[in-house]
């Protein structure tokens, strides 16, 4: 029978009888010659491998069939039509086109009241319920994905809804995880719908989702948290201390349970962590940028609380021995405090940063941690002036130094994973580091004998102590301080004997005329291995709207350093793909350039993305024909610089990245110590021996008898 002629049931029952009946993709072939039906990658690839045979439509007519069907009063229908739709709309073509139907429209209108004509049979049919509900937020969630319809559009019918389903203490784990993605990227795509959300969800309903054991609900909801703070108007923002001042512990608390919890952190889960350390440090900013009003009564009053507890004196009576008897004792007692003005230390909280955060932090380390305080302040009261630690200016230095290691004041970075643990274990977290490393700079000055022209000296050794111990990632601020303890200034001294051993340059002119000599070998070498990792390929993620990604694309250089192999993935890689697996290829001889930063397209399109300077730092994109390019955003620094090399080296130009000058410091300096290992403790001259006279005749020679 003709392949045109023949009934397509008789096709479709061929097809499912078996698939040893003939070719399957032949009988695939013959039903979308039949019907006008297409097959998809992704559908072709699922009938090679002897799958379930897939057909799919056109975009347009599968958004209008679905536009239909899950208007369906039959509820399996509608749950069948919903769970097409979810798969479906992560494809932007088909997305467009339902959109264009007002399919946006359809399924807020679902959620605000359709889906409560199914209230009545929750109870019988709870689990359907649950999936249709499901169903419809994921696929929302899937069409506002691609940046399509602005966000600003929605009703508070609709957000109220969304909200209850957050604020419900029993709810499906698929329609919570849902309904926390939408409000986040809610809260970040507008200003205005911050204000409505906020009037719905507050902090303390989303605290209870952080005390399960589901970590994808912990992060969403950590997301949430951020994307309040985050986006909080500036006349908002003076509350937030205040929220964080009187409720920290209950807030962090259950923070604590996440990180301690027996299930590994993940990437998502370790950036929102790390945006919730910085939101939280950056409210901390207020205060380091307030000067102190010398004729503030009330700030003046701190300082004396500062001077009663240091010396246990009594707050004398106004009457109490002349004025300059009494002006004598304050300027002798603020001396021995450390303060730079004597007369008047309320100067000294002028400058910002740090301003008021200072006096904050010596009063909160009088106050909960009084021996310690009274101890440092008598140990140096006693020494000669030389040879005391200022604790009044040692506490506004090193106020200012824990600012600008936490980078208090600064945005949380899109990529940053850096969180760490011991921040959220306690609740004055900032308060008790302060008081840890103000000891630690005590400490440390009497081991270097300092004096006061060195007072900048030990600044320098003391944030290397705090910056190689939190490089260490402690579990807690003891754990800190025990590390802080195997970090003396001796050992700082060795560990820096050490590293400068490892980075030693010679400077005489031979060993410069054998660098210069090994230099171009080392950089073939180089080349090479970029050339060689561009083979093995790397996962990329592609950027959209909301900040959330799941989606992948990988890329590859064939064997023979001629073809670029690019596609599409479902999911994140656990090793290398195959070339024949990805669809897309560019020759290498059609490449014209490669672009880097702010004048990449993909950069120049997305607005948000053009504030973040990590993104562009990872930004890059190959020219090739006259206008097409082909946009990477790199995993992180290290894959950006071996993969804007490794295209660099292709075209023969020069390859420049920070990470090529380290590989060629390293495998140099390396090479060069082989090379000069018989010459240890040997002095090289710095110009070559002469060359002796020639002798007067050549009549010798060597008897080996």
């Amino acid at each position: 029978m003709d392949r045109q002629k023949k009934p397509l049931s008789a096709i479709i029952k061929e097809v499912c009888e078996g698939w040893s009946l003939g070719n399957p993709e032949n009988f695939a072939l013959q039903i979308a010659d039949a019907t006008n039906f297409y097959i998809t990658e992704k559908n072709r690839n699922h009938i090679k491998n002897g799958s379930i045979l897939r057909l799919t439509t056109s975009p347009y007519q599968t958004a209008v069939q679905l536009h239909e069907r899950i208007q369906s009063s039959s509820m399996d229908a509608k749950l069948e039509a919903l769970k097409d739709l979810a798969n479906a709309s992560r494809d932007i073509t088909f997305a467009q086109e339902f959109i264009n139907l007002d399919g946006i429209s359809l399924l807020t209108q679902m959620v605000e009241s359709g889906t409560e004509r199914y209230q009545k049979l929750q109870k019988i049919m709870k689990p359907c319920f649950g999936d249709l509900l499901s169903f419809t937020l994921t696929a929302f969630v899937e069409l506002m994905d691609h940046g399509i319809v602005s966000w600003d559009t929605f009703s508070v019918a609709f957000i109220k809804k969304i909200a209850s389903y957050v604020n419900k203490s029993a709810m499906d784990t698929a329609v919570l995880q849902r309904s926390l993605a939408i409000l986040e990227s809610m809260v970040l795509n507008s200003q205005d719908l911050y204000y409505k959300v906020a009037q719905e969800i507050t902090i303390g309903q989303l605290i209870p989702h952080l005390q399960g054991t589901d970590q994808d609900i912990q992060t969403y909801t950590i997301a949430v948290i951020n994307a309040l703070f985050l986006k909080a108007p500036e006349e908002k923002r003076q509350v937030r201390p205040h929220f964080l001042s009187e409720n920290s512990m209950t807030y962090l608390s259950p923070t604590h349970n996440v990180i301690r919890g027996t299930t590994p952190i993940n990437d998502e889960m370790a950036h929102q962590l790390y945006v919730l350390q910085v939101l939280t440090f950056n409210l901390l900013e207020d205060r380091m940028m307030t000067k102190m009003d010398p004729q503030d009564q009330a700030q003046r009053d701190i300082i004396f609380e500062l001077r009663r507890i240091a010396f246990d004196v009594e707050c004398e009576p106004n009457n109490s021995g002349s004025i300059e008897k009494r002006k004598s004792m304050y300027t002798r007692d603020y001396k021995k405090l450390g303060f730079i003005n004597h007369v008047n230390p309320a100067v000294d909280f002028t400058q910002i940063p740090p301003g008021m955060l200072a006096l904050d932090n010596m009063l909160y380390f009088a106050r909960h941690h009084q021996d310690a305080y009274i101890r440092i302040v008598l140990e140096n009261s006693s020494r000669e002036d030389k040879h005391e630690c200022p604790f009044g200016r040692s506490s506004i230095e090193l106020t200012k130094m824990l600012c600008e290691i936490l980078k208090v004041g600064e945005l949380p970075s899109e990529n940053c994973h850096d969180f760490h643990p011991m921040f959220f274990t306690h609740d004055r977290s900032f308060e008790e580091f302060f008081c840890i490393c103000i000891q630690l700079l005590n400490k440390t000055w009497k081991e270097m004998r300092a004096t006061s022209e060195d007072f900048n000296k030990v600044m320098q050794v003391v944030r290397e102590q705090i910056m190689r111990a939190l490089t260490l990632k402690p579990n807690s601020l003891d754990q800190f301080k025990s590390r802080l303890q195997n970090l003396s200034y001796t050992e700082i001294l060795k560990i820096r004997q050490s590293e400068r051993m490892n980075q030693e340059d010679f400077q005489s002119r031979p060993i410069l005329e054998l660098r210069e000599k090994i230099q171009p070998e080392i950089m073939e070498l180089i080349k090479q291995q970029r050339l060689n990792r561009l083979c093995e390929g790397t996962c990329f993620r592609k950027i959209s709207s909301r900040r959330r990604q799941d989606k992948f694309w990988y890329c590859r250089l064939s064997p023979n350093h001629k073809v670029l192999h690019y596609g599409d993935l479902e999911e994140s890689p656990q090793g290398e793909v195959p070339h024949d697996s990805l669809q897309d290829k560019l020759p290498v001889a059609d490449i014209k350039a490669v672009i880097t930063g702010k004048d990449c397209p993909h950069m120049k399109e997305k607005g948000a993305l053009k504030q973040n300077k990590e993104v562009l730092e990872l930004a890059f994109s190959v020219l090739y024909e006259s206008d097409e390019y082909l946009n990477f955003i790199a995993p992180d620094k290290h894959e950006y610089c071996v993969w804007t090399d490794g295209l660099n080296a292709l075209l023969g130009k020069e390859m420049t990245s920070d990470y090529t000058k380290s590989d060629m410091d390293t495998l140099l300096s390396m090479e060069m110590k082989l090379r000069l290992l018989d010459l240890e403790n040997i002095q090289i001259p710095e110009a070559p021996p002469p060359i002796p006279k020639e002798p007067s005749n050549y009549d010798f020679v060597y008897d080996c008898n």
